[in-house]
């Protein structure tokens, strides 16, 4: 048996279980994909949002990470403003495309709404008028979204999971060539516990300490671009805590994978400074002073732009 210990790729995909939808998945990738060939629209796979590790079998422990997936919908929302199709790789319960303003928001979605009633025991929702512009907007945009069939969504939790969607949605974008896109936005789990490893149920505190063994996740970029999409314009990312090593590690990263460009962030300003990183070029991509103070202004409607200006050089 390939140990999985070493990071070794087909280790993963021979001793981990797929999730149970998976080819059912890979059907509606595919007729997604197809879709959009037949109309030489350019894909792009966004994925978003982090991954659990699960510590049991039947779950009731993991380990998470803090991605809530900010960046992943944004972006998947401009990407579709500037006619690119998103194939949306996302944590379940994370921020989607549209609905993102919404549902994780610091005011309730109700303090949108009031209720008025006519005196005759009937009542009708109304949205607050300050607010009606801005969802009136929204709908329409997610419903001319559908229309087109711009967004597919799939969601995943596990890190294992994850894997097993990222094969199945990189190997079908392969279709598109150079008119595709991987936007790799998701927090990715670092370590994982192999399904040998887990106890069938639920651990119990009264057997003492607790002691957890992780194998490390296998690192799937190589292969990504080498395999399973090489003719796409792969993005991968990079968040650091100390800025001398931000730039360095993305240039080695670009070295290791040989993929196209490293979006590289500082924990601290990641929502206002956006580091380009190519084999060729360092480029900073900020929100303005008067940008910061506004508000109003999210740092991915700059990014994007540049992106897809990369990509169509990129395709020439």
């Amino acid at each position: 048996m390939a140990s999985i210990a070493n990071g070794s790729q087909a280790a993963f995909y021979d001793e981990e279980p797929a999730p149970d939808n998976l080819e059912n998945v890979r059907m509606h990738v595919k007729e997604f994909i197809e879709f959009h060939k037949q109309n030489d629209t350019p894909v792009v796979l966004v994925t978003s949002g982090g991954t659990t590790v699960p510590l049991e079998f039947n779950t009731v422990r993991f380990v998470d990470n803090f991605s809530a997936g900010t960046r992943g919908s944004a972006s998947a929302e401009y990407f579709i403003s500037e006619g690119y199709a998103v194939l949306f790789l996302h944590r379940e319960y994370s921020l989607e495309p549209f609905s993102r303003n919404y549902t994780h928001s610091k005011h309730c979605f109700l303090d949108f709404l009031h209720v008025e009633t006519d005196g005759l025991d009937t009542a009708r929702v109304i949205v607050n008028p300050r607010d009606k512009g801005h969802l009136i907007s929204t709908i329409n945009k997610y419903k001319k979204v559908q229309q087109n069939h711009m967004l597919l969504k799939v969601d995943f939790n596990t890190v294992n999971h994850y894997l097993f969607y990222l094969k199945t949605c990189a190997e079908e974008l392969n279709a598109l060539g150079k008119n595709g896109i991987c936007y790799l936005a998701a927090a990715v789990s670092d370590f994982y516990v192999p399904a040998s490893m887990l106890t069938h149920h639920k651990i119990q505190s009264t057997n003492g300490p607790f002691e957890l063994k992780m194998e490390q996740v296998p690192k799937m970029l190589h292969t990504l671009t080498r395999e399973w999409c090489p003719n796409a314009y792969i993005i991968s990312f990079k968040l650091e805590t100390d800025d001398k090593l931000l730039v360095p590690k993305a240039k080695q990263a670009l070295v290791t994978y040989g993929h196209q460009l490293v979006i590289a962030n500082m924990l601290h300003t990641r929502k206002f400074t956006i580091t380009l990183v190519s084999p060729d070029d360092t480029e900073v991509v900020a929100l303005s002073p008067e940008e910061r103070d506004d508000g109003d202004v999210e740092i991915e409607s700059k990014l994007i732009v540049k992106l897809i200006e990369l990509h169509k050089g990129f395709k020439e």
